[in-house]
């Protein structure tokens, strides 16, 4: 009943009341971005949502298009700044994705949506993170975020989308803001963002 009726019914109010109340913080960030990173303040991309459907993603700028001698992007270490980590670490980049909540791409409580690309590296369990929305955090971001491998970030989703209560979501939103008050998980293992999926030995033997 929750799942299926109530929570995209909460998810629109609640990302709409949000928005809203946060729209004067949101113009401060969009102002600055422009300063400090450039144009267009607004990053969009394009990602798998429920039923693997692609909508695109809004978020807030946090990387410069610092290229070198041949025109290529200088890897994301290398072109995020101390503001776009600022943004990255307090999770303010990611304030847009109420407008993906309020069209109905996404919900405030989900399996984060990733890259298309990743699409075919998924194995037949891991194809089901795409059953539901895809949410603004989930189980996998308050279990570690970014410091966690991709296989247990894909089983926190697993786990999530078998049993959605109102009671889970609100606990994950709670545990999502301390997260984010602590600064936690923000980077992968060994570099300052997460490092791309590659696949898993179930879906290469397969």
């Amino acid at each position: 009943m929750y799942a299926k009726y109530i929570k995209r019914i909460l998810d629109f109010l609640l990302s709409l009341i949000a928005f809203i109340v946060l729209m004067p913080i949101m113009l401060i960030i969009y102002l600055l971005v422009r300063v400090k990173l450039g144009r267009p303040a607004i990053f969009k991309q394009e990602r798998p949502g429920k039923d693997e459907k692609i909508f695109t993603l809004y978020k807030f700028r946090t990387m410069t298009d610092e290229r070198d001698e041949n025109g290529k992007l200088f890897p994301d270490e290398k072109r995020l700044t101390k503001f776009g980590k600022f943004l990255r670490s307090t999770s303010l980049d990611e304030l847009p994705e109420l407008v993906n909540i309020i069209k109905g791409d996404m919900a405030i409580v989900g399996p984060r949506p990733l890259l298309v690309e990743y699409l075919p590296l998924y194995n037949e369990e891991q194809k089901h993170r795409h059953d539901v929305r895809p949410g603004l955090t989930g189980l996998a971001q308050i279990s570690g975020r970014n410091s966690i491998t991709w296989e247990e970030k894909f089983k926190e989703d697993i786990e999530y989308i078998q049993k959605i209560t109102l009671f889970k979501d609100v606990k994950i939103i709670i545990k999502t803001i301390g997260k984010v008050l602590k600064k936690e998980g923000i980077s992968g293992n060994n570099t300052e963002t997460m490092e791309k999926f590659k696949g898993n030995k179930e879906k290469i033997n397969a």
